[in-house]
């Protein structure tokens, strides 16, 4: 057993946050790319054939998409971001003073606040699914509607597994340990796909059919990819020296402080899942297909989002939060520049090459593509830029321990995006489209609002030395757009493509192509996020014909 720990404390060990990025984003682009793979299968399984179109489309995946919305709206208002936004500063404060005690007090004190609070919720849930479908997805069919019911009652155990893997990862962040608060979210695809795979097919136990199988097979699957990922978070922990106890620390201030600040930013983040709960109300409305496709588009588009602006952002928050932590307001924001340039300078190019070769994205999740699901992915491009950039930009204010200034904005915010989601898909009759481009807009809104925030709390932080960076960063951004365009148009995606092999090859040539070309632009115009990169392939590339004197 001392081996095991042993081991797993090396591979866990605190690392620094270019490292914990780079682990972060491969760790995403993992489990990004075992959702492609999921979605693939999915789509194959449950999708219609073309001749059939949207009339032939089954209910199954618009039930299996509506039936995470409620269990993931809770996780979302009692967990999720509010949790490692409010925890991690007030466990960092402890931490860094060297008041393990205390700290390990919090901890505990919050997987046990969290798992009771959760427990009841999920229960609720279970009890009352057919209500809540009723007024999720009014339009639905009967037979879609009795499925939603049914899987949502599956997946209702979700918050209460999150919940608990959620602080344990939460722990481990801040003290800098990622290697494991990496691999977990990788798991959770792992539990789906064996879903898909075994599940569907029935689960037969010494000749008695225990389970028939069918889609109701993913959402055991689901359930599975929960407990593997709860498990992946429990083993980080191990040689960390958590004391973990069975109690609620109600006298620790740590922990009431926590769940002081708690509220603002769960009401924040519930007003987020409003939106969701709204468009899935006025996608039921939109016939058979369109929850599906939209709800696809989106996930497609929180990729990137993941990739740049929500890795980046997890490893730098714990920094930022310790400068705050020792009062250095200098190199805070000397830190905050740097990463919010490298996140801009990622997202800029990530954005313009997602708009056009959108067919592609769509086609590795459906085969022969889909012109609905590229269409809403093309206009929440802007939102993958201004989302990006969110991530960041929301944190400064909770490393500052500010959780009502991000819940005002975003109270404007999400109001707006309510009227835009109705204004533009009912009332101008634009559909799923106006819904994305209400996302869009909103973005857009919210970064402007929460930087016109910050450069008033901060005069010196928008310098002229970041903004003739960004200046550069459009410039190149601009003349990449123009080689993309063209080696899309020389190299088209084309509906005879009925196999991922067919078109991933022009795929990765119009991209490597793009990015190269804004390389070299970033190198001509003296941007120096570009370095780290240069100096990396060359080491890979030339560290063979290098030659000891």
């Amino acid at each position: 057993m001392g081996r095991v720990r042993d081991a797993v404390y090396k591979v866990n060990k605190r690392l620094t946050v270019r490292l914990a990025a780079t682990l972060l984003a491969g760790s995403m682009l993992l489990s990004g790319l075992l959702g492609f793979f999921r979605d693939r299968l999915l789509n194959s399984a449950y999708m219609p054939n073309e001749a059939a179109g949207l009339a032939g489309y089954p209910v199954g995946l618009d039930a299996y998409t509506a039936a995470f919305t409620v269990p993931d709206f809770m996780f979302a208002i009692l967990v999720s971001g509010a949790l490692s936004v409010t925890f991690i500063p007030v466990f960092n404060a402890r931490w860094v003073k060297g008041n393990k005690q205390s700290a390990w007090e919090i901890g505990s004190s919050m997987i046990n606040f969290m798992a009771l609070v959760t427990m009841v919720v999920s229960v609720l849930i279970i009890i009352f699914a057919n209500q809540i479908t009723s007024l999720i997805v009014p339009g639905f069919s009967e037979s879609a509607h009795a499925l939603t019911a049914s899987m949502m009652r599956v997946i209702a155990v979700n918050p209460f597994i999150f919940a608990i893997a959620a602080v344990i990862a939460s722990i481990q962040q801040a003290v800098g340990r990622f290697t494991f608060y990496a691999l977990a979210p990788v798991m959770y695809n792992v539990g789906i796909i064996i879903g898909i795979f075994w599940f569907t097919q029935g689960i037969n136990i010494f000749g008695w059919q225990v389970f028939d199988g069918g889609i109701m097979g993913v959402a055991l699957g689901v359930v599975l990819g929960s407990f593997l990922q709860l498990i992946i978070s429990s083993v980080g922990l191990i040689g960390l020296g958590f004391d973990y106890r069975f109690k609620l620390y109600w006298r620790n201030k740590g922990f009431r402080k926590v769940l002081q600040l708690l509220p603002a930013r769960s009401v924040d983040q519930g007003m987020d899942y409003t939106v969701s709960l709204v468009e899935l109300n006025l996608l039921s409305r939109m016939g058979a297909g369109v929850t599906r496709a939209y709800n696809q588009a989106l996930t497609l588009h929180m990729m990137p989002i993941n990739l740049i602006g929500v890795a980046i952002s997890s490893a730098a928050f714990p920094q930022l939060s310790d400068r705050l932590g020792e009062g250095r307001q200098d190199m805070f924001q000397a830190q905050l520049r740097q990463v919010l340039r490298v996140i801009i300078w990622l997202a800029l190019p990530t954005a313009v090459i997602t708009f056009f070769t959108r067919g592609y994205i769509v086609h590795f999740i459906r085969n022969t593509g889909d012109p609905l699901m590229a269409g809403i992915l093309g206009a929440l491009v802007i939102a993958i830029l201004f989302r990006t950039i969110y991530h960041m930009a929301a944190r400064v204010f909770y490393a500052q321990q500010d959780t009502k200034t991000p819940l005002y904005i975003s109270f404007v915010c999400i109001s707006l995006n309510i009227i835009l989601a109705i204004v533009l898909s009912m009332v101008l009759d634009m559909g799923a489209y106006g819904l994305a481009w209400a996302q869009s807009i909103v973005a857009v809104v919210e970064v402007t609002i929460l930087f016109t925030v910050m450069n008033k709390r901060m005069p010196r932080l928008f310098n002229k030395e970041f903004l003739h960076a960004i200046s550069r960063m459009l410039i190149a951004t601009g003349i990449m757009a123009i080689v993309c365009y063209i080696s899309v148009v020389m190299l088209p995606f084309r509906e005879a493509d009925n196999s991922f092999y067919s078109a991933f090859p022009r795929f990765l040539v119009i991209v490597a192509i793009s990015f190269l070309v804004y390389g070299a632009m970033s190198k001509l115009l003296k941007l120096t996020e570009v370095d780290p990169i240069i100096l990396r392939l060359r080491r890979v590339l030339f560290a063979r014909f290098d030659v000891k004197s």
